[in-house]
């Protein structure tokens, strides 16, 4: 019985004094400095953390070129009729990989200025997020309309900047984002119109022939299949999606 008593003592020592240790060595392995606060615990820096990954699936549909790829891949499978192929998992898996080779270049940048030096301790999270805000700045002011900044700098009551690489990402965000989805819906339309024509075709033929029992988009969908097969529709589609980034 001592011997036992002996092991659980042993075992509650060790767990009362392991945490301790950990939380007293934890924030000399991880610090992060915010301007205001000062050096924040580890403990804070994990529920920062898990609610910046929260935000994490936003940022990357807002921030990225997803919003217009997914748009424009929604837009298609209207217009060919064919209900739910591609599924969904598909198309948004086709989305992300496009998204990760499109925002590969700006990504790079960031993790040279901004990512490596704070992994390897040379800069704080705080400069970080300084020197990475630019590149990304750089790729949404590229395919953001003039209107849309003007709009939100004239909501925002902000005097009219020098240059757009002066505006607050608060800014640039949100008139990247409805500039997307302008963008999207344009190239949405222009993908609509000859699938249009094909059921407007088929619909008078059946309805000239007295077939009112037919469905048009029955007979439709293989002729719109046939012409999306015939001219590489899938590689038209994601090389045309792809240069309106550049």
């Amino acid at each position: 019985m001592s011997r036992i008593r002996l092991r659980c003592l042993l075992t509650l020592a060790l767990v009362l004094t392991s945490p301790a240790t950990a939380l007293a060595q934890a924030p000399q392995t991880l610090s992060m400095k915010l301007d205001g606060v000062g050096t924040v615990s580890a403990p804070l820096q994990v529920v920062i953390l898990m609610t910046l990954l929260a935000f994490l699936p936003a940022m990357l549909v807002i921030m990225t070129s997803f919003t217009r790829i997914i748009i424009v891949f929604h837009f298609l499978r209207q217009a060919l009729g064919t209900q739910e192929m591609p599924s969904n998992q598909m198309l948004v898996g086709l989305a992300l990989f496009l998204t990760m080779f499109i925002m590969g270049p700006t990504v790079a940048k960031m993790n040279d200025v901004a990512i490596q030096p704070v992994l390897s301790g040379k800069i704080d999270v705080t400069q970080a997020l300084e020197r990475g805000a630019p590149a990304l700045r750089e790729f949404m002011l590229k395919q953001t309309r003039q209107t849309d900044l003007a709009l939100f700098v004239e909501l925002a009551k902000r005097p009219r900047p020098a240059s757009p690489n002066d505006l607050p990402m608060t800014i640039v965000i949100p008139a990247f984002a409805i500039s997307e989805l302008k963008t999207g819906f344009q190239m949405g339309f222009f993908l609509f119109v000859p699938f249009l024509l094909i059921d407007l075709v088929v619909s008078t033929t059946l309805l000239s022939m007295g077939m009112l029992q037919m469905p048009p988009a029955m007979v439709s969908l293989p002729f719109k299949v046939l012409l999306f097969v015939m001219i590489d529709g899938w590689n038209l589609l994601v090389g045309s999606l792809v240069r309106s980034f550049v």
